[in-house]
């Protein structure tokens, strides 16, 4: 059977759940009225002192069939029978909701989803994910795999429930809109990654996640070279084809099988000895801004390889000599054992140093 038709959405039942307080509240409000209302009629138009009122009034809304507290003329039962049948509807009315309520499970879910909010305000420098298909799964494995804080935003009630039962944090929502980033805090976020099922949605969505936090890092997902070119001009800062990367890395497979294993090794996890990780020279932190590589002796000092280096200008130096001069904002990808980059993590920023994503066995 479809989850669809046993499954409440999250926005439905959140949309549920808030219409329910508003008729309990409203509900409430009617019995204080009511209760007012009986109070002052016998008080003002009967001349019945305060405790007689208002004990008159709980035993008729109550309905414990007490008696009259003091002889009543036909106007007064006639309003006491009116005030009898208010006090029923209403009660019932309460009754009736508050038991849906329950059976329903709207409070346990909307407990649920409030400690989902709170946990999401809690949330800083995450990643956001968009879309959990075949592309948003795999991307979610990797993501658990590094150890970083993460969310899930997917319309579908199905991918939804499936990102749950993996004990994702997940929202069902339209990433496309900015209340669905905002919800999920685009504002605090690191890096966006659009994995959608069409062009259209990854781009809107990039130019949505771009508006809320220029400075969010976006990768979208594209389905043909057109797209790719879209998405850039849109502002994603990486844009991705399955389908083109996939062709290229099959080729890559068959002409250079031991280099695409190596690799692979590296970037899938396969291979769990080495790993690849960048790093930002902050001129502030930073002790070797102005240093060649030579002068630095990263290598010696922590036994990682420095693979490559990117300018702040984009410039990118592959293989870099020992007489590269390290410069401010700099970002250079090394490679190599989890203590390794560790150690190295230490040495550039040994002020303020981050926290690498690493797995703690390996130490």
């Amino acid at each position: 059977m479809n989850s669809k038709n046993i499954f409440l959405s999250q926005t439905a039942i959140e949309v549920k759940y808030k219409q329910l307080q508003k008729e309990l509240i409203g509900g409430a409000i009617a019995i204080i009225v009511i209760f007012l209302l009986g109070t002052l009629w016998y008080k003002f138009i009967e001349g019945w002192n305060w405790l007689d009122s208002i004990y008159m009034t709980v035993i008729t809304l109550a309905t414990v069939g007490y008696g009259e507290t003091r002889p009543l003329g036909d106007r007064g039962r006639l309003f006491t029978i009116f005030l009898i049948g208010l006090g029923i509807v209403t009660i019932a009315y309460i009754v009736n909701q508050f038991t849906e309520a329950i059976i329903q499970g709207y409070f346990q879910e909307g407990r649920k989803l409030r400690q989902l909010k709170r946990l999401i305000e809690t949330l800083r420098e995450h990643y956001i994910l968009c879309g959990y298909g075949r592309t948003g799964k795999q991307i979610a494995q990797e993501f658990q795999a590094e150890g970083i804080s993460f969310i899930i935003v997917d319309s579908d009630l199905e991918s939804v429930e499936l990102a749950q039962q993996m004990g994702y944090i997940v929202v069902q929502g339209d990433a496309t809109l900015d209340e669905t980033l905002v919800k999920v805090g685009i504002e605090r976020a690191t890096c966006l990654v659009a994995a959608l099922p069409s062009d259209a949605e990854n781009l809107y969505t990039v130019l949505s996640a771009k508006t809320l936090n220029p400075t969010v890092r976006t990768i979208a997902r594209a389905s043909t070279e057109e797209a790719v070119k879209k998405l850039q001009r849109g502002g994603a800062d990486a844009v991705v084809s399955p389908y083109i990367t996939g062709g290229k890395r099959m080729a890559a497979a068959a002409l250079r099988p031991q280099v695409m294993d190596f690799v692979d090794g590296i970037l899938t996890g396969t291979d769990r000895s080495f790993y690849m990780e960048e790093f930002r020279l902050d001129p502030e932190v930073c002790p070797y801004v102005g240093q060649t590589l030579k002068d630095a002796r990263l290598r010696s000092q922590s036994g990682a390889l420095v693979v490559a280096i990117r300018r702040a200008d984009g410039t990118l130096i592959g293989g870099p000599t020992a007489e590269t001069v390290l410069s401010a904002r700099d970002s250079m990808i090394c490679m190599g054992t989890a203590e390794q980059l560790r150690l190295l993590n230490q040495i550039l920023s040994p002020l303020a140093s981050k926290r690498l994503r690493l797995p703690k066995h390996n130490l």
